[in-house]
């Protein structure tokens, strides 16, 4: 007796080398990170950090008004938005930079990326759906940070520079500092793709935040100010003001979609040397 091996389907072959589907990886990718204690509680003390420095800078502002100068004064009066939400902000931010990093350039530190790869011989749909699952969470916890800031600063601030959800500008700036959190964490995500070393990427990414982006500043003349300007963190910030302030050279939405268009490239670059390197 002879036995005859059914022929394999030519779409079963096909399934196979393209490997599981993207909300699989979806779902395999947000078991990796919420398995991680150690990232589950640092968004979790990020958020009450945040908060707690929120009070405690408008608190202090509070307390110091009448040594504050006249001009800071009228700057808090005008956008008292951006100066509740920038008073927790610069925390928020560099958490959110290295929990970035560490998403995707930890797992090339342990050699997990390479079974992620075997599985998925496209690459490219890995990193999508980690940047996918990765800006999603940044951007639930981002959004929960921001109102939770803004209604813990708004009650201390009433006294001096009332302000309301309901005004003009507010709830843009509120919902904007979760989308720049969330683009911030995709923009780390990307460079921790594209260098493969978790320290090496932090250095970059804070590097860039808290020296770069400050020193551009300090260029002289009208070239120095759009430098400056067009840099990720400094455009992308500007979503988080109630109201454009005179000198700034993009709008609220414009200052996103630069940090955007900064991520998006970075992105590109990542899925290419993907695509081309071994892990």
């Amino acid at each position: 007796m002879t036995t005859t091996t059914a022929p394999t389907h030519p779409s079963a072959s096909a399934a196979r080398e393209r490997g599981p589907g993207f909300a699989s990886l979806m779902l395999s990718e947000w078991t990796k990170i919420r398995s991680v204690r150690s990232t589950v509680w640092s968004l979790a003390v990020l958020v009450v950090l945040t908060l707690v420095f929120t009070a405690l800078f408008m608190q202090m502002g509070i307390a110091n008004w009448d040594k504050t100068d006249a001009s800071q004064q009228a700057e808090m009066r005008s956008d008292p938005t951006g100066t509740i939400l920038g008073s927790g902000i610069l925390l928020s931010q560099l958490a959110v930079c290295v929990l970035g990093v560490m998403a995707i350039a930890s797992e090339y530190s342990t050699g997990m990326i390479r079974a992620s790869l075997l599985a998925v011989p496209g690459r490219v749909p890995v990193l999508a759906a980690k940047s996918a699952v990765f800006g999603l969470l940044v951007l639930a916890v981002g959004e929960v940070t921001a109102f939770g800031s803004f209604f813990v600063g708004a009650p201390i601030l009433d006294g001096k520079a009332p302000v309301a959800i309901g005004d003009p500008g507010v709830l843009r700036a509120v919902l904007g500092c979760g989308l720049y959190l969330a683009l911030l964490g995709l923009f780390a995500l990307a460079v921790g793709a594209i260098i493969r070393h978790t320290a090496a990427s932090i250095t970059v990414v804070t590097g860039f935040v808290l020296v770069i982006t400050p020193m551009a500043g300090m260029l002289p003349g009208s070239v120095g100010e759009r430098v400056h300007a067009y840099l990720p963190t400094e455009a992308g910030f500007l979503i988080t003001q109630q109201h454009s302030r005179a000198g700034d050279l993009l709008g609220p939405w414009a200052g996103l979609g630069v940090l955007a268009l900064w991520t998006a490239v970075l992105m590109a670059v990542a899925a290419v040397q993907l695509r081309r390197r071994d892990a």
